[in-house]
């Protein structure tokens, strides 16, 4: 490790942080109904929407119609985006003239990108054409994200609230989410990205002449407004399939930079605006400093074991001063390749600069523990925050347990109900990931798709089903995953580890809504300080290592002892 990749690290979180509070207020000012600077553009838009619709976008829903709302709009988009692959080939912009998607890997995609979990078990360029690119993929990276948004919003407004039977209106906030903030930054970012170099055209390829006199085709196409929302919406899924390693897709280290910041920058912001519409900005600062903790505890194990380097290439003969590089881009080298594998999966955006299937056992153990812990640490937009708010409600159950009180977060009564639900959202987690990767593991047609045996062929499988339930979307990478039995078992895993969990979560903010807010006493716990932070974290950690330690007690950790040993397999 290095003083230079300590200082890239820091300034990207320094620049993360300087964007919260402004962007984090002006959201709070947007979903509380109040005029923001950019009305006078968006505003006219806005209503035309409704009005096409037929939106009321002053009636609220409940928590059971505003599911459905989500539900029904999801669903419709699920199937759009699976005809549009089937009848790729009759459609227009498609230079390559790629045929139709196959129905398995259809249904995989579809699920992926409307689960905003942007899995993808094709490579990009050769599968996708540009209208299918733009019409189908690129819209859902907009709509997924908005989704995630809307549904944070509405369990935000159930604590805002006391003796509320409504939580706003799905529609009107998805509009918003998609008009005022993922589209106007979006485009300033797709225009950054082109400046850097990611091609932003129609063409379907260009054809050049190699140093020894041999053609190569070059794949190109709208990448840098796909790039934008790839990343500002915690998407993951590329153009390419070498995903932020490819040239195309990262052109440079500023590009690399911006990705990580744009990542970051929603899912940050959305605890600040938690803060300002409860009215105290200290609980979203406290939300904040829990996911960050982690994170950068994160960070900072990924360095360290890519630092080091392999003994085993060591032993024979390799210069481990350089740290692993296998797998890794030099001209963004092992901190930033470490920084970048965190924040993906503390994300759950699942873009990749470095294929994670490379790294050290301890270096890959980082990304799939980040995942593992519920994709909190900031999260996916919208997805991070409402699985926090999840986690703090049992966090302040356990408090209240300590000290012999009726638990309270907010002024809210935490009883039976809210955390027989809240253990339902939780533990879907760990019945996906570990009941479809207990089942791979056993089934001959599903070892036959692993690059490797031993534990680092558990970790692949561990790996692709905590990706797909945590709606993250990266992969290990040596996993070949577009079979009918990954794509069927992985849509299914998306499926529940969105709208699984979702349900719930809708059903808990239903239920505090309602509930009357009661006013602080001398035995209230405090959500703001620095022990509850401690607190939050600790449980985060203890659920997880409680849930999975086992299975990766037989994956990375064994493959740790085994590197140090000498031993392959």
């Amino acid at each position: 490790m290095t003083a230079i990749g300590w200082l890239q690290i820091a300034l990207i979180f320094a620049l993360v942080l300087a964007c919260v509070k402004p962007l984090g207020a002006f959201m709070a000012r947007l979903f509380s109904n109040e005029r923001t600077f950019l009305a006078p553009v968006f505003g006219p838009v806005e209503r035309g929407f409704y009005r096409l619709a037929g939106v009321d976008p002053t009636r609220e829903q409940g928590w059971l119609a505003y599911a459905l709302a989500m539900l029904v709009f999801n669903a419709a988009g699920f199937v759009l985006l699976y005809g549009l692959m089937r009848l790729q080939a009759v459609l227009p912009l498609n230079p390559q003239g790629f045929g139709p998607v196959a129905p398995d890997q259809a249904f995989n995609t579809a699920v992926s990108f409307v689960s905003n979990t942007n899995w993808q078990s094709y490579g990009g360029e050769t599968t996708m054409g540009h209208f299918v690119q733009m019409a189908g993929l690129t819209v859902q990276n907009f709509l997924s994200a908005a989704t995630g948004m809307a549904l944070a919003l509405a369990l935000v407004r159930a604590f805002a609230r006391s003796g509320a039977t409504t939580l706003g209106n799905f529609w009107v906030d998805m509009t918003r989410a998609t008009l005022y903030v993922l589209l106007p930054i979006s485009i300033l970012l797709a225009l950054a990205f082109a400046i850097s170099g990611m091609p932003q055209t129609l063409q379907g390829s260009v054809d050049a002449v190699t140093l020894d006199g041999a053609k190569q085709t070059i794949a190109l196409g709208p990448v840098a407004s796909q790039e934008a929302i790839k990343q500002l919406g915690t998407n993951g899924g590329g153009f390419f399939s070498a995903n932020a390693a490819h040239p195309f897709e990262n052109p440079s280290a500023i590009s690399n930079v911006l990705s990580i910041w744009s990542m970051l920058l929603i899912a940050a912001a959305l605890p600040y605006t938690f803060g300002r519409m409860v009215g105290d900005t200290r609980q979203g600062w406290a939300l904040l400093g829990a996911m960050f903790s982690i994170l950068i505890a994160g960070v900072f194990v990924a360095y360290w074991a890519e630092a080091q380097g392999n003994p085993i290439l060591t032993a024979l003969g390799l210069d481990p001063s350089g740290g692993n590089m296998e797998g890794k881009e030099v001209r963004f080298g092992v901190a930033m390749s470490a920084l970048y594998a965190a924040v993906t999966t503390g994300l759950s955006c699942g873009c990749v600069n470095a294929m994670h299937d490379s790294f050290t056992p301890l270096g890959g153990l980082v990304p799939l523990l980040l995942i593992q812990l519920g994709e909190v640490l900031p999260g996916g937009v919208g997805s991070g925050l409402y699985g926090m708010l999840v986690f703090a409600i049992v966090t302040v159950f356990v408090a209240g347990l300590m000290v012999g009180r009726t638990p309270e977060y907010l002024g809210k009564k935490i009883e039976a109900r809210e955390m027989k639900l809240t253990m339902l959202a939780l533990l879907i987690l760990p019945l996906s990931i570990l009941g479809f990767s207990s089942a791979a593991a056993m089934l001959p047609s599903a070892l036959a798709s692993l690059a490797n045996a031993g534990p680092h062929g558990l970790s692949e499988i561990l790996y692709a089903y905590s990706s797909a339930t945590g709606n993250n979307g990266s992969a290990f990478g040596g996993l070949n995953a577009n079979t009918p039995w990954y794509n069927t078992t992985l849509g299914l895993a998306m499926l529940l580890g969105r709208f699984g969990y979702i349900i719930p979560m809708m059903a808990i903010a239903g239920s505090i809504a309602g509930k009357t807010k009661v006013a602080a006493s001398a035995g209230t716990f405090p959500t703001h300080t620095p022990l509850f932070v401690a607190l939050l974290v600790g449980v985060i950690l203890i659920m997880a290592g409680l849930e999975f330690f086992p299975a990766l007690a037989l994956g990375p950790i064994v493959e740790h002892f085994s590197m140090i040993a000498g031993k392959t397999f």
